[in-house]
């Protein structure tokens, strides 16, 4: 019996980690990596094991970096169940769509360089119909119900809290006469966040005997969620006074739709001005009808507030206007301040968002608004750090316009919220606590922090390192 881990070790990207019990092997997760063209192309097109030997994979939830990579192991021949929550075979419904597209644009780009240096033509990661053939494999399991992955390994899903659907994962794995407790957290919310529920314990069932945690704010602290509106609030107003546009690169799964319903809220309170918000990603309009097909992920508020005699949608309001075409998007091009575009990708790596950049980041009337966390070595984070001139499509463009950083809304718990959420667990009976899904500096300071409230044995794995599960 032991664990291998295959992905998000030392980074935040391509989460994968191997389990094998009884000469049968399961993944949990099997995220796509980011980063440079070449290095991604090779780390997602090559798996580091026979994908025929996969018996199941156990799915945390429907971020790329989770689940982007499914549709190349159907692809290699993994034909084995996939068990996820309702919302997240819901939302990777649209999402591995959308990965599918993008990657066969990608493929057409590249293409067209080889060709002109006589090289010969690469395949996209997969396509459409991979993902169809993918979806199909799919095995909705619910919260707080436990289920068998396969003989001798039985799971629990708990609500993570990170987006809609996200799942911590409790499994009871059986050797011989030998029973282990494995759990692991997937990417964790923060508690009190709009829309949806708190993340839920996921080590109620019993003793646990190993964890693996993410570790993405391992070092840092996040703004309260109370400060979310007046975060967000106050630099609006500043930019509808100079008559600016304020662009949003969000994620188009949960911050999205997080800054849509303050938005709304604030338009309900009357603290906004009924200044035009458009929501410029197709992508995002199909998640956000996602959402509003899975209540059963709501909080308690949310909920009230789709039940109430008014009939208010939380995900919409009257100034507020959802683009699909591409000739909507590029007629945003000539509008005319104030107004708010809130445009995929979060990270400001590709889709619609790069071009409102382009048409925007050069006028100091302006401002970008960075919701989420920004990746080494992307355009968003060199916003972030306000370099003065930054490339986008290749080109330099000098960096006018405001940048607003709201640390409030990120969908990740942070270095408090992770420590309290761990510490929940009995360090005496845990045996180890393996740290993944952060950078390293961020999960050497968590792991300081963990051995500091009496957690010893903790450690951060390397890419391709297997450790025994006694």
């Amino acid at each position: 019996m032991h664990l291998q881990f295959q992905g998000a070790a030392r980074t935040v990207t391509g989460s994968m980690h191997m389990l094998t019990v009884s000469g049968q092997t399961i993944l949990l997760d099997c995220g796509t990596f980011h980063g440079r063209r070449d290095e991604s192309y090779q780390r997602n097109s090559t798996f580091p094991f026979d994908p025929i030997s996969i018996s199941a994979v156990v799915l945390s939830h429907a971020h790329i970096d989770h689940s982007g990579n499914l549709p190349t192991l159907v692809k290699k021949g993994f034909r084995g169940p996939i068990f996820c929550t309702p919302a997240t075979r819901s939302l990777c419904e649209v999402m591995l769509r959308d990965s599918a597209f993008i990657q066969e644009k990608d493929a057409e780009f590249v293409n067209k360089k080889r060709r002109k240096n006589s090289l010969p033509p690469i395949d996209p990661l997969y396509t459409v119909d991979d993902v169809d053939a993918t979806i199909q494999l799919f095995q909705e399991a619910s919260y707080g119900k436990s289920f068998e992955v396969i003989d001798r390994v039985e799971c629990r899903f708990e609500d993570a809290g990170h987006i809609l659907g996200s799942a911590s994962v409790a499994l009871l794995l059986r050797e011989n006469s030998h029973n282990t407790s494995l759990a692991f957290t997937g990417d964790l919310g923060r508690p009190h966040l709009p829309i949806l529920r708190d993340p839920v314990f996921i080590g109620n069932g019993g003793t646990t005997d190993y964890l693996i945690s993410e570790s993405t704010y391992g070092g840092r602290f996040h703004a309260p969620v109370t400060e979310m509106k007046d975060q967000l609030l106050e630099p609006l107003l500043r930019t509808c006074e100079r008559k600016g546009k304020v662009v949003i690169p969000a994620f188009s799964v949960g911050r999205t739709q997080e800054i849509v319903y303050v938005l709304h809220e604030l338009h309900q309170e009357g603290k906004l001005e009924k200044i035009p918000v458009y929501v410029d990603s197709p992508l995002s309009v199909n998640v956000t009808d996602v959402f509003r097909r899975h209540p059963e992920c709501f909080d308690e508020e949310t909920r009230t507030i789709l039940n109430s005699p008014d009939n208010n949608d939380p995900f919409g309001f009257e100034s507020l206007t959802y683009i699909r075409s591409v000739e909507e998007s590029k007629r945003l091009n000539d509008a005319v301040g104030p107004c708010i575009i809130i445009a995929a990708s979060g990270m400001c790596e590709a889709g619609r968002v790069t071009h409102h950049l382009a048409n925007s980041i050069g006028d100091p009337r302006n401002m970008i608004m960075i919701a989420g966390y920004q990746a080494e070595n992307t355009l968003g984070k060199k916003i972030v750090m306000k370099e003065p001139v930054v490339n986008i499509f290749g080109e330099p463009y000098a960096l006018k316009a405001e940048v607003v950083v709201l640390n409030s809304f990120s969908g990740h718990a942070d270095r408090d919220e992770l420590l309290a959420y761990i510490r929940k667990f009995d360090h005496r009976t845990l045996k180890q606590v393996f740290l993944v899904h952060g950078d390293i500096d961020q999960a050497e300071k968590l792991a300081a922090g963990l051995q500091g409230v009496g957690f010893t044995a903790v450690s951060i794995p390397v890419r391709g390192q297997k450790v025994p599960l006694a």
